[in-house]
């Protein structure tokens, strides 16, 4: 009972820790923004994905926000740093959708650091690319795969593939998984067709995107699951799929340095918008300039 009582007071201190972090020195904060889930398993996976990211950039203080589900919210997360402290926010989401373009700006303005940065979504980026097509690679070998066998003398590479993606009304959430769709099919070397396909508020569904493949002749259709952790829009995508499934794209080395990108684009555009200096401050940082060109 006693190991028991400890066992389940270390868990607790952690998770306590986790949404309460302390931040100690100057440096600036990377603020993960994950969307949130009832499955632990993600909240596991993207604790991970962070790990991958610190462990990249030793000294770099990374701590994680949700925009619903779990915690810590964007709101606590934000207010937990200190008003002094560099922030840059950087969506664990791969479009432009109604988080990216509302609730997180929304959360930012109202918090102690109305003047975060805030990066671009994940998507499109060729380091997307990569990491998809490295768990798509992990997701079929020689052995049949999911709910359809295929003949052993057949290639063990898909013929064509579904782009999964959460999903969202907003246009520039479609044309982001069309251009992630299209770099994917580059990766696997121009002769696959990839159609992006959505769990919710989009069409096609991963379903109606099968059909489509299926009658212009595919049949090892994989697919190739756009999302950064388990839950409920994956598995519904997945139970959907009719042969190979790659897992969530999770801490995919690929990934990590793609949150660390957004992170150093997102500081250099808040740098570049900052006021310009005057005077001999000024003529110091043009001298500069011209000497990098």
């Amino acid at each position: 009972m006693t190991r028991f009582t400890a066992q389940l007071t270390a868990q607790l201190r952690a998770r306590h820790t986790a949404a309460h972090p302390s931040f100690g020195g100057d440096g600036p904060v990377l603020v993960a923004v994950a969307h949130g889930s009832r499955d632990p398993a993600a909240s596991r996976t993207v604790r991970a994905l962070l790990d991958a990211v610190r462990a990249a950039r030793p000294g770099l203080r990374v701590t994680l926000a949700h925009l619903e589900l779990d915690e810590p919210s964007l709101s606590e997360a934000l207010a937990a740093i200190p008003s002094h402290r560099q922030v840059a926010l950087v969506p664990l989401l791969f479009g432009p959708g109604h988080h990216v373009k509302h609730d997180i700006p929304r959360a930012v303005a109202a918090s102690p650091h109305p003047h975060a940065a805030v990066a671009a979504p994940l998507g499109p980026h060729p380091l997307l690319a990569e990491a998809l097509l490295g768990r798509l690679n992990e997701s079929y070998g020689n052995e049949p795969c999911g709910n359809e066998a295929y003949a052993a003398d057949e290639p063990h590479g898909p013929d064509a593939v579904v782009l999964a993606c959460a999903g969202s009304r907003d246009p520039e959430s479609a044309d982001s998984a069309r251009r992630t769709a299209a770099r994917l099919r580059e990766r696997l070397g121009g002769s696959v067709p990839v159609l992006p396909a959505y769990a919710s508020a989009a069409r096609p569904t991963v379903a109606e995107a099968v059909r489509t493949l299926r009658a212009a002749g595919h049949r090892r259709i994989a697919l190739a699951s756009c999302f950064t952790a388990p839950g409920h829009f994956a598995a519904r995508c997945a139970a959907e799929a009719p042969w190979a499934v790659s897992a969530p794209l999770g801490a995919h080395p690929a990934l990590a340095r793609l949150v660390l990108h957004r992170f150093d684009e997102a500081r250099a555009a808040a740098r570049a918008a900052r006021p310009a200096p005057s005077g001999d401050a000024a003529v110091s940082a043009v001298t500069r300039t011209a000497r990098a060109a």
